[in-house]
C-alpha cells in the first residue's frame, strides 16, 4: 500500500501580499509518534518561545517602519472608536446641501440610515436615471428615501468612432463639456479579488470611451456599456422644483441617557457632545449644468511643494504643457473661448513649522528665477496656466471658518493617522531648533531617504483640503504626471478621491472638491475633534461613520495610479502595461524590461490613466545621465548652470552630447521628462497633435 505524503499544501493568506503557499508538516498517526520526554518537551518549549520573540521582533520593526519609515511609506493606523460628532439632522442637512448644488451627479444610494422621509430633487441626475425608492426594510408607517429625484439635463453618451480624421497619429481632444459618468467607470473598474475587473481591462475600457486608440483600434463591436463619456443637453429635463422645507425630525423626546431619539443608530465620538447645526449658505441650485466654463469656479489644480524646487515638480508641471487644453498651440495674440485650467503650485519655502518671513513671497519668486528648474515657468507664455503661490499656514487656517476659533488651542498641528508630532499648534512660528540642522522640524524637503521631511507630509494632509475648500478644484500630491487631458473629469460636478489600492479606503492624492461646500465643512469640524487629523485613512473613517461615503466619489485607482495594485501582489497574472512590481520600477526600470520605454515611448505608458503617481522617491533623478533641464536655446543659460552642477568633473569645452555618454537603457523616467521637454524645445507636438507656439 502506498503511505500518504507527509507534506501537504495548505493556503494561507498573508495580507498586504498575495496569497502564498507554504508547506506544513502533516500530523504523523498516534501509533507513530515517538515517546515523550521532559528535555524533549523543554527544547520544543525554548523553540516555540524563540519563535515568538523573533516574530514579536519583526512586527515591531514593521510598525517602526510604518510610522516613522522610508520615503516610499505613508501608512498609518485608523482610529479605532467613533469619530462622529454630528447627529442625524445634520448629516441630513449635509446631504441635502449638496444634493440641491448640483454635487451629487451619481445614482448611488442615499444611506437608508439617514432616515430621510421626503423626497430629494436632484439637479445633476435626469430623470430617467434616478427616482424616489422607499426601502424595503423600513416599516410602510415610516419609509426612508434612499434615492433622490432627478430633473437635470437628459445625457448623451456615445462611443467615439474610429474614423480618419487628418492627423490620425494623435488622438483628438474632448470635446468641450465632455463628462465621465463614475458611476459606469466604477461599475467596469472597481477592484475585488477574483472578480475579473482587472487594471488592463480598465484602461482599455478608458482608451476605448476617449478615442485615445484612434487610428490605431482593432476592437469590433464595442458594447454600449463602455460608453462612458457623456454631453448634457442645454436645459434641465424638468422645471426645478419649488423648495421644499427640511422635513422635521420626530422625536424631540430624550432617552433616559439625554440622547435624543432622532440620532438612534449613530454611534457618537467617545466623550465629544454633539454639534450644533452647522451654518450652511442656502445651495446654488444651477440653472444648467452643461455650462462648460464658471468664472465663478475656475479650473484650478492645486499642488503643494517644500523646499526647493527640483526635477519632481518640474516634470509634473512638464507633463500639465503637454497634456491639457491649453491652447498653447495658437498664436499668443489669439484668442480662445477654451476654459483653460491653472497650475496653482503651493510653495512652502521653508520648514513645515515655521512661518515665512516678510519678504517671503520676494524670496520665492527670486529663488525660483535662479532656479534651473523653474526657470521655464516663469516665462511670460505660461503666466495664464501656471501660477506660484506663497503657503503661509497661520494664514491659511485662519481662513477657514470652521478652523479659525480652535486650531491655535489644538496639541499639534502634525497628526496623522494617529501618529503625533508633539509640536504645539499655537507655537508654530517657534518651531525652529537652532542647535540641529537636521531635525525633523528644520527639514524643508525630502533631499535623502534618510532626512525624508515628514512634517512637510503629515501638513499636506490639511493643506490639500484647505485648498479646495477654499478656492474649489482639484488638488494632487506633486508626484504625480499628467497622461492625457482632464476635461471630463472637470465635467463631474461631484466631489472624488481615489481608491487605497485593495482597500476599501480613500488615497486623497488626487482631491475633487467644491468651494465652501457642506462636505468641507463636515471634514473641517470633524477633524478639530479628533485632533486635526487629515490623513487619508482618518478621512475615509470619518466619512464612514456619518453615513457620507458617497458625497466623496471613490474612485477605481486604475485611473491615478495603475501601478498600485501590481506593486502590492495582485493581478500579477494580466498586469497593464508597463508592468511595475515596484514603484521604484519607474526610475529603475528592470533591465529585461528596459528595452520598452524606448520603444513605445509615452503612448505605452499606462494609456488610458489620466495620470501616474510614482509615490515619493524625492531622492532619485529623472533623467540620472542628464540630470539637467534640456530645453533648448531660449533656456541655454540655465541649463549650462544645471548640467555644471550635475557634472562639475566635466569639462565645458566637451558637452557635445554623444550618444555613447548616455544610459544604455533609458528608464521610463528618462524617456518621459524627455517627451515632454522635446515639447518645449519644438522638435515634436504634445500628445494631441499641438505644437507649442511662443
Amino acid at each position: 500500500m502506498r503511505q500518504s505524503p507527509s507534506w501537504l499544501p495548505v493556503s494561507v493568506s498573508f495580507p498586504p501580499s498575495r496569497p502564498r503557499r507554504p508547506r506544513l508538516r502533516r500530523a504523523s498517526s498516534p501509533s507513530r509518534l515517538p515517546p515523550l520526554h521532559i528535555s524533549s518537551l523543554r527544547r520544543r518549549r525554548s523553540l516555540v518561545c524563540r519563535c515568538i520573540a523573533f516574530v514579536a521582533g519583526l512586527f515591531a520593526v514593521l510598525l517602526v517602519v510604518a510610522l516613522f519609515g522610508a520615503e516610499e511609506t505613508h501608512w498609518a493606523p485608523s482610529f479605532r472608536d467613533s469619530t462622529l460628532i454630528f447627529g442625524r439632522e445634520n448629516l441630513q442637512r449635509i446631504w441635502k446641501w449638496e444634493i440641491e448644488s448640483g454635487h451629487y451627479p451619481s445614482i448611488a444610494k442615499i444611506p437608508e440610515r439617514l432616515g430621510f422621509t421626503s423626497t430629494l430633487f436632484n439637479p445633476a441626475v435626469p430623470p430617467a436615471r434616478a427616482h424616489t425608492l422607499v426601502s424595503p426594510f423600513t416599516p410602510p408607517s415610516d419609509p426612508a428615501i434612499t434615492q433622490a429625484r432627478g430633473y437635470g439635463p437628459q445625457r448623451i453618451y456615445r462611443i467615439p468612432q474610429a474614423d480618419t480624421p487628418m492627423d490620425i497619429a494623435y488622438p483628438p481632444r474632448p470635446l468641450p463639456g465632455s463628462t465621465a459618468d463614475l458611476d459606469i467607470i466604477l461599475e467596469q473598474c472597481n477592484f475585488a479579488p477574483n472578480d475579473g475587473k482587472y487594471v488592463r481591462d480598465c484602461l482599455e475600457f478608458l482608451r476605448l470611451g476617449a478615442n485615445l486608440d484612434n487610428g490605431r483600434r482593432v476592437r469590433k463591436g464595442i458594447p454600449d456599456e463602455w460608453s462612458y463619456v457623456f454631453h448634457e443637453t442645454d436645459t434641465l429635463a424638468a422645471p426645478p422644483p419649488t423648495p421644499s422645507t427640511p422635513t422635521a425630525l420626530k422625536g424631540s423626546r430624550l432617552f433616559p441617557t439625554g440622547e435624543p431619539i432622532s440620532n438612534a443608530g449613530l454611534v457618537k465620538k467617545r466623550g465629544a457632545a454633539w454639534e450644533p447645526l452647522l451654518d450652511l449658505s442656502p445651495p446654488q441650485v444651477p440653472k444648467s449644468l452643461s455650462n462648460t466654463c464658471d468664472p465663478e469656479n475656475p479650473r484650478i489644480f492645486h499642488m503643494f511643494w517644500a523646499g526647493p524646487f527640483t526635477e519632481k515638480p518640474y516634470a509634473s508641471l512638464l507633463s500639465f504643457l503637454f497634456t491639457q487644453r491649453l491652447d498653447l498651440h495658437l498664436n499668443v495674440e489669439e484668442s480662445t473661448s477654451v476654459c483653460r485650467p491653472q497650475v496653482w503650485l503651493w510653495i512652502n519655502p521653508g520648514p513645515a513649522a515655521s512661518v515665512p518671513n516678510p519678504t517671503a513671497v520676494d524670496d520665492m519668486y527670486a529663488s525660483l528665477k535662479s532656479n534651473p528648474w523653474s526657470t521655464l515657468f516663469l516665462h511670460p507664455r505660461f503666466n495664464d496656466v501656471i501660477k506660484f503661490k506663497l503657503w503661509n499656514t497661520t494664514e491659511q487656517l485662519d481662513a477657514v471658518p470652521e478652523l479659525r476659533h480652535e486650531w491655535r488651542n489644538m496639541g499639534s498641528l502634525f497628526k496623522s493617522g494617529g501618529y503625533v508630532v508633539n509640536m504645539p499648534a499655537g507655537k508654530v512660528h517657534n518651531a525652529h531648533d537652532e542647535g540641529d540642522d537636521n531635525s525633523m522640524f528644520n527639514r524643508a524637503g525630502s533631499k535623502s531617504p534618510t532626512s525624508y521631511d515628514r512634517l512637510s507630509v503629515i501638513l499636506s494632509d490639511m493643506v490639500r483640503f484647505i485648498l479646495c475648500h477654499r478656492f474649489g478644484g482639484i488638488y494632487l500630491d506633486a508626484d504625480t504626471l499628467f497622461l492625457r487631458d482632464w476635461e471630463e473629469l472637470w465635467g463631474w460636478k461631484g466631489a472624488f478621491a481615489y481608491r487605497w489600492s485593495y482597500h476599501d479606503a480613500y488615497n486623497t492624492a488626487v482631491l475633487r472638491m467644491n468651494k465652501n461646500s457642506a462636505l468641507g465643512s463636515f471634514l473641517f469640524r470633524t477633524a478639530v475633534k479628533n485632533g486635526l487629523d487629515f490623513h487619508p485613512m482618518s478621512i475615509s473613517k470619518y466619512l464612514d461613520d456619518a453615513h457620507l461615503q458617497s458625497l466623496l466619489f471613490r474612485v477605481p485607482d486604475a485611473l491615478f495610479d495603475p501601478a498600485w495594485l501590481n506593486t502590492e501582489g495582485y493581478q500579477l497574472d494580466r498586469p497593464p502595461a508597463p508592468f511595475f512590481t515596484e514603484f521604484s520600477d519607474f526610475f529603475d526600470t528592470p533591465a529585461v524590461d528596459s528595452a520598452a520605454p524606448q520603444v513605445v515611448g509615452f503612448d505605452g505608458f499606462f494609456r488610458g490613466a489620466f495620470s501616474y503617481h510614482f509615490h515619493n522617491f524625492w531622492s532619485k533623478p529623472f533623467d540620472p545621465s542628464r540630470n539637467w533641464p534640456d530645453l533648448g536655446p531660449r533656456f541655454a543659460e540655465s541649463a549650462r548652470a544645471a548640467r555644471a552642477a550635475a557634472r562639475p568633473n566635466d569639462d565645458p569645452d566637451d558637452w557635445n552630447d554623444k550618444v555613447y555618454d548616455d544610459k544604455q537603457d533609458l528608464d521610463w523616467s528618462a524617456v518621459l521628462k524627455r517627451t515632454f521637454e522635446a515639447y518645449v524645445r519644438g522638435e515634436r507636438p504634445n500628445m494631441y497633435g499641438e505644437w507649442l507656439r511662443w
